[in-house]
């Protein structure tokens, strides 16, 4: 099996800690997946297989256990077996009828280490989180990064080429780990993608939020994907919507976008006043979770390409566990403000340097910025680009390969 060393080293720090593990991510992008390294782990561990307790909410095996008692007394019931320490591993745990009843009474009743994937954001709503009591943790997985795609594809990474044709592969279908198994075929790779965009609409979003007008739900995605990484207003789309024959109210927009949150098929970053230093609740940017989905809906335009970097950024920046923001500073933007435990960086992401205009516009904003932090411009460039006034340029692939 190949391994997600980013995921599976944060799992396995948890094993045999009294808190609850929630994997969060939009299906398809490895969840069950990572269950599986983690029960490889544990058997690793001299852990006996009749200890480890797996249910699979995507098999119609486990369809009559989806109400917290059902599935309480499968699982008592599966423990009552022996009287070893159990690993409980379930998937897709947001099918359960109030399921943090049942797993707040496993930790009460069994001597267990509970482990629960789902495809919701808001799995874990404020009440749900007071209900557990805050004896979780929560590890949001996403698709393959670039840097397992090259190890999934076995990419002689020593051969620059090499690399570059798999991120151009990586740039157009994104990072699902069941592509691996898929035949090269571009139409049979689309479909596969345009499957788990489907599933993810009409499951969870669709019928989890109960959205009737299921075309106007998609007519607003696909605007957000057409438009990543510009500055998003809901009025701009409801404008857009009544142009086309479709009313529709501002409050509703964000209902929409907010069910498309939850799916963990979006993901916003918000604007961050750099000289205020506050977060601003309006005019946030929209990355999708994995570029495969808007390549799948929408094909691939050379024109969106800084887009597309920038989707890229973002997501690593994510992985790795920063808070992204959109920096505005007075009237000029910076794409993206990394936060995490106290460290800080800002970003300007573009294709290619390739004008005296084009370095000023993308310098200038970071130059404004009048802090210790690190600051970098980053592109497709291969030559050296000079550091101007303490600031960086790096090679788009070298930064999201060597990021930690």
């Amino acid at each position: 099996m190949k391994s997600r060393e980013l995921y599976i080293d944060q799992l396995i720090k948890y094993v045999d800690t009294p808190v609850i593990k929630i994997i969060t991510g939009i299906r398809r992008c490895g969840k069950s997946y990572l269950l599986k390294l983690l029960f490889n782990y544990l058997i690793s561990q001299g852990v006996f297989e009749k200890q480890i307790i797996k249910i699979d909410f995507e098999s119609i095996q486990y369809e009559s256990y989806k109400d917290y008692k059902s599935l309480y007394n499968y699982v008592i019931e599966k423990a009552a077996d022996n009287n070893l320490k159990k690993y409980i591993l379930i998937d897709e745990i947001q099918e359960v009828f109030e399921w943090e009843k049942a797993i707040r009474s496993f930790k009460v009743d069994i001597d267990c280490d509970i482990y629960l994937t789902g495809s919701n954001a808001h799995l874990l709503s404020s009440e749900l989180a007071t209900y557990l009591s805050g004896r979780y943790v929560e590890l949001e997985l996403f698709p393959l990064s670039f840097n397992e795609f090259i190890d999934f594809y076995e990419v002689a990474e020593n051969n620059q080429i090499d690399v570059e044709n798999a991120f151009n592969e990586y740039l157009k279908y994104g990072g699902f780990p069941g592509l691996y198994h898929m035949p090269k075929e571009d139409d049979l790779k689309t479909q596969y993608i345009t499957g788990i965009y489907n599933s993810v609409v009409l499951k969870d979003v669709v019928q989890r939020n109960k959205i009737r007008d299921v075309e106007l739900l998609e007519r607003i995605l696909i605007y957000i994907m057409d438009n990543i990484g510009q500055i998003f207003s809901a009025k701009k789309i409801a404008d857009y919507l009544k142009n086309q024959g479709r009313k529709v109210g501002i409050e509703s927009v964000y209902s929409y976008i907010y069910a498309l949150e939850s799916a963990m098929i979006l993901y916003p970053a918000k604007r961050y006043d750099i000289k205020g230093k506050k977060i601003l609740d309006r005019m946030e940017k929209y990355f999708i979770a994995d570029l495969g989905i808007r390549y799948s809906i929408l094909g691939y335009k050379q024109d969106d390409i800084s887009q597309l970097l920038e989707n890229i950024v973002f997501l690593e920046l994510k992985r790795h566990g920063y808070k992204v923001y959109v920096g505005k500073e007075v009237d000029r933007e910076i794409d993206f403000i990394a936060i995490r435990k106290g460290e800080k960086i800002y970003l300007q992401v573009t294709y290619l340097l390739a004008s005296d205009q084009v370095i000023e516009r993308e310098f200038t904003p970071l130059m404004n910025v009048r802090d210790n932090y690190r600051k970098i411009v980053i592109s497709m460039d291969r030559m050296l680009i000079a550091n101007r006034e303490g600031i960086e340029w790096m090679n788009l692939i070298e930064f999201i390969r060597t990021i930690k």
